[in-house]
């Protein structure tokens, strides 16, 4: 990996978002692990990093609050380099709730964290990225968009602005040799799905095509192709891992 500055991924002390840190570091990404709880999750990650000979530091920061994201930013550059991989993957719960019930409070909860949180992080690494004229911007998104399961609207809504963002934002930032694409995962089991019954787990294994649950790896692996010089031409684009779940 021979391209310029930072990998930050968001939401990185567990789940997807340590896989991901850990898949770039592996890459020759230093990894800017950000977390807004959990420090002691957040330097095991920083740890795993550096025992496999990759760089990395853990960086508190709330990601859906405008100074703490130029603060963070702050930080990361001064400790590690400008952020030219950014990958937004920090979330919040994600409640079912009954239309009948749902009010403009839910859809703000999940606006914050899809929409409000990529905007300031795009906008505070945009300066560094614009200077070296490399930059990629990845966001996690979700399979749910399409599948659009009952009681998940404000969720759903919020992934579909998400999309939108992406592909806007890759017709503006291109020319400035940015990417922006998403990865879409399916249901990927992690930390908290623990407890989830096996025939739950049965059930949706037997509508992927490929007759198995995705890994945190699978995502990881479309994070790092979207990160890398191969991925250069590629923007605007929605990667949905999920073994086929969701087929047009």
């Amino acid at each position: 990996m021979n391209s310029p500055g930072v990998a930050l991924v968001t939401g990185a002390s567990r789940g997807l978002g340590a896989t991901i840190a850990r898949r770039l570091a592996a890459d020759g990404w230093p990894v800017a692990v950000n977390y807004r709880s959990g420090a002691d999750l957040a330097d095991g990650v920083v740890a795993d990093i550096r025992r496999a000979s990759g760089t990395a530091e853990a960086f508190a920061a709330d990601v859906t609050d405008e100074a703490s994201v130029a603060d963070l930013m702050d930080r990361v550059t001064d400790r590690l380099g400008p952020v030219t991989v950014l990958v937004a993957n920090a979330t919040g719960p994600q409640p079912a709730v009954p239309v009948e019930s749902l009010d403009w409070q839910d859809h703000l909860d999940q606006l914050r964290f899809f929409v409000k949180s990529p905007t300031l992080l795009v906008r505070a690494a945009l300066p560094g990225m614009t200077r070296l004229g490399f930059g990629r911007v990845i966001q996690i998104g979700s399979d749910m968009f399409e599948r659009a399961l009952p009681g998940m609207s404000a969720y759903v809504a919020a992934k579909g602005a998400q999309l939108g963002l992406t592909r806007s934002w890759a017709r503006e930032l291109g020319p400035a040799g940015i990417t922006v694409n998403l990865v879409a995962p399916g249901w990927i089991p992690v930390e908290r799905h623990a407890g989830t019954p096996d025939e739950d787990l049965a059930r949706y294994r037997a509508d992927v095509p490929m007759g198995r649950l995705g890994t945190p790896d699978d995502v990881a692996a479309a994070v790092s192709y979207l990160a890398s010089g191969e991925a250069g031409f590629v923007t605007g684009q929605r990667i949905t891992v999920n073994g086929g779940h969701t087929i047009d």
